[in-house]
């Protein structure tokens, strides 16, 4: 069990029927909970623009309350959340605070030991929207294992997935690992980013794992120093089943949450030759490209920021708009095999990046064989229904 006095209360009140309809609560905005494990510290925070206390940014938030933040480290779209999708990015110190920025989105993924050198304690809190190949989760693997490394306590302030409600898609070819994938976990695996650091841990799955397992939840007293453990602060009022409006965009093209729901059915065109609709204001609701017919809707492609290069820049494409098509709760192929079937040259309709985002090499070549989706669906089991059974063990919440 974890070591916490609060965990029982917690799913005590998750079985309330009243509960269910309270306003969720963050973990960042619950600062009774956490405060007293930073005070006297010196912290190093992993955090961006959806790092949220109210309307203020955590970091400005700490500052305020006398923390001593030596360190911010930035994952992909930098620390404010404004660079492109996969920009590489240098360090800089934070104009508004003062505090040097290390970007863990350039070249390195991980907190080096000197990066490290000044800190006590380490502490993580981004808005992850639940998908394998949104890379936050490999910068919380990174992060996590450096704190491993370095002997270092880490705090996950927990945020509500939006895309926790299901769990879907292939389960990851681990041959296949990259920083769009890195666990044996599908694509859609129905975690809050606190439950996923604990399944990390406890299965064992960082490259450097500690000799002693330690997890708290919520603790009531301070966590011992100079050693690794990993705290999770959970999120008040919240269940798998809760629907939250993200208070921010979290990434330039997730700008609105018709977006963050499509965004598991649609990725998969970033491993085309398709536009996945970046450089408009639909990006991952519009995908299309130049050759397929002219009957489907039309759009432009137009050099914006947080998408200054998109796909068909200036050119006429033609596909679909989801924008007003309500997601089921599953991840939907009809639309990638209809593009493969209306595509003139399905040679080139696919990139090498495409397995990566799948985990696999079969879904593409299933696709040019023309399998249905039941098929296809089907070929994921029974490693999809063997990993809800995994994640069972590891949910904080109802």
């Amino acid at each position: 069990m974890y070591k916490t006095t609060r965990l029982a209360g917690l799913l005590f009140l998750l079985c309330v029927p009243s509960f269910i309809g309270a306003q969720i609560v963050t973990a960042a905005e619950q600062m009774h909970i956490y405060l007293p494990l930073l005070r006297g510290k010196r912290v190093a925070l992993f955090a961006n623009h959806t790092s949220l206390v109210g309307n203020t940014n955590l970091v400005d938030t700490l500052q305020k309350s006398g923390i001593a933040i030596k360190v911010i480290f930035g994952p992909e779209h930098g620390f404010r959340g404004t660079a492109d999708a996969g920009a590489k990015i240098g360090n800089y110190v934070d104009e508004k605070t003062g505090i040097p920025v290390v970007s863990l989105y350039g070249v390195k993924h991980k907190p080096s030991a000197a990066n490290l050198n000044n800190v006590d304690i380490m502490l993580f809190d981004i808005q992850d929207v639940g998908t394998r190949f949104y890379t936050y989760i490999s910068s919380l693997q990174e992060y996590m294992e450096a704190a491993v490394e370095q002997k270092k306590p880490l705090i996950v302030l927990d945020r509500p997935n939006p895309n926790a409600h299901y769990v879907d898609g292939p389960v990851l070819d681990t041959a296949l690992r990259s920083f769009v994938g890195m666990q044996p976990v599908p694509i859609v695996y129905g975690m809050t980013i606190g439950e996923y650091a604990i399944m990390l841990l406890k299965e064992k799955w960082l490259r450097q794992n500690p000799a002693k397992i330690q997890v708290y939840v919520n603790p009531k007293k301070n966590i011992p120093n100079n050693q690794f453990s990993l705290t999770v602060i959970t999120c008040a009022n919240y269940t798998h089943q809760s629907k939250y409006e993200l208070p921010v965009k979290p990434s330039p093209n997730l700008p609105d949450m018709q977006a963050v729901y499509w965004y598991p059915s649609t990725c998969w065109f970033e491993g085309t030759v398709l536009s996945e609709g970046r450089g408009t204001a639909k990006p991952f609701q519009l995908f299309g490209h130049p050759s397929l017919p002219d009957t489907l809707i039309s759009f432009t492609p137009r050099s914006i920021p947080g998408a200054t290069q998109p796909k068909h820049k200036d050119q006429l494409c033609y596909g679909w708009d989801l924008s007003g098509v309500t997601p089921a709760n599953k991840i939907e192929l009809k639309y990638i095999l209809q593009a493969y079937q209306l595509f003139p040259q399905k040679d080139t309709f696919f990139t090498k990046f495409f397995n990566r985002l799948a985990g696999n090499t079969t879904l593409m070549q299933q696709i040019k064989d023309g399998l249905s989706e039941e098929a296809i669906r089907k070929s994921w089991e029974p490693a999809l229904s063997n990993f809800k059974k995994l994640r069972q063990q590891y949910l904080l919440y109802k």
